[in-house]
């Protein structure tokens, strides 16, 4: 379901259809939920239930939750949500790889959210013994998990081609879309925030710091400009340049930030769709002078980085064809930007392909076998060939 644009949903929206049975609608970028007054009730969530660290409960004039719930608060709902059963898990796995195959996408990076989504592990191996695994996979666990999937590689590798292991995923703040990326400034269409950080910066850098010295790549989510600075100074600080340190999405960036990219060594691992779906609003809601450094591609490529390129599925489509065309046209979803938005940050047909490929390849350490057409490397990505050149012919 989709909803246009305006003012929040409200709990009474959905308590008009029941106040039964409950009710819990998650927002597309996976960081906000509206929920009706039953989950409430079933979560035990009242107006005088505080925020949890890196999360919000909104909340009206007469402090009652108004049923939107954010980020890390998410928790609260997520723990009284019923098990899902194997055979349920098997038929979604199945489906979400029929569609990367249908896509052309033959490997994924797969990312964890939380501690809990160590047990998707489980589900991948017994995929694999089925037969079942038909993309390769490098499996991030959170980095809650950092010990335990030390202890895994140590006892069992860092597993074959089809499913790998070595590094970890942890979030720093959440979405744009949600107003819960975390800024330097206020949002400019919500002034009473400027986002947040999911956690004390403290205790990031220590689970960086106990990650790093166990050999284990670092994936750190980060959206806003304040949020990747963060990440960078922490990156800097631990010096772990050379372990091919990766923030995901690096989308909103302060000028400074860009250069660093490069100077530390740093895989802006970015999501391209997502500047023409939100380039249809994201002026409005940071101003226009933020949206000079999103989704900046060709300033990071100027400055030296390892741009790498992926879908953000769920979040936008698996199709690294339509990734291509938003990082090349930057035409936004709407037709209201036909020679681009931000325009001078397009880039070539030719490094948007890299972005997908051969740096890919580096951003997840098999550019030795991956990524390019040479003599003994895969060549899983040859379909490639043809779809660009259709690609090619009907858009530029």
């Amino acid at each position: 379901m989709k909803l246009g644009g305006g003012e929040l949903p409200h709990k009474s929206w959905l308590d008009k259809i029941t106040t039964e049975i409950p009710i819990y609608l998650m927002r597309t970028d996976g960081h906000m939920a509206i929920v009706n007054s039953k989950v409430l009730a079933l979560a035990g969530i009242t107006k005088d239930t505080p925020n949890p660290e890196g999360g919000v409960i909104e909340k009206d004039a007469t402090g009652e939750p108004t049923g939107i719930i954010k980020d890390k608060a998410l928790s609260l709902i997520n723990k009284i949500l019923p098990s899902v059963t194997d055979e349920k898990n098997a038929k979604t796995f199945d489906m979400g790889v029929q569609e990367a195959l249908k896509n052309g996408v033959t490997q994924i990076h797969n990312m964890s959210e939380n501690a809990k989504s160590w047990d998707n592990i489980a589900i991948f191996e017994k995929a694999k013994a089925e037969g079942r695994l038909k993309i390769r996979t490098y499996f991030f666990p959170h980095i809650s998990m950092r010990h335990e999937l030390a202890q895994k590689i140590k006892k069992e590798g860092k597993g074959d081609e089809w499913l790998r292991f070595g590094g970890v995923k942890e979030l720093v703040d959440g979405s744009l879309g949600s107003t819960t990326a975390w800024f330097y400034q206020p949002y400019t269409d919500a002034p009473e925030t400027h986002g947040f950080a999911l956690m004390q910066m403290d205790d990031l850098k220590q689970n960086i710091k106990e990650a790093h010295e166990l050999g284990l790549q670092l994936a750190i989510h980060g959206i806003g400009d304040r949020a990747n600075d963060e990440i960078l100074k922490i990156f800097d600080e631990l010096n772990v340049k050379g372990s091919r340190p990766r923030i995901e999405h690096a989308q909103h960036l302060s000028k400074a930030a860009i250069n660093r990219f490069a100077e530390l060594d740093v895989i802006p691992s970015m999501h391209p769709f997502h500047a023409i779906d939100d380039g249809r609003w994201a002026e409005e809601r940071i101003g226009p002078e933020r949206i000079k450094t999103t989704y900046a591609f060709k300033s990071l490529l100027d400055a030296g980085a390892t741009l790498s390129f992926g879908s953000d599925w769920y979040v936008a489509p698996l199709n690294p064809i339509a990734g291509i065309y938003a990082a090349v046209t930057r035409r936004t979803l709407d037709g209201k930007n036909p020679t681009g938005w931000v325009p001078q940050e397009k880039i070539s047909v030719e490094d948007a392909v890299k972005a997908y490929t051969i740096n890919n390849a580096y951003a997840g350490f098999q550019e030795s076998d991956l990524g390019s057409i040479e003599v003994g490397k895969l060549e899983s990505w040859l379909i490639w060939l043809y779809w660009i050149t259709i690609f090619l012919k009907l858009h530029l």
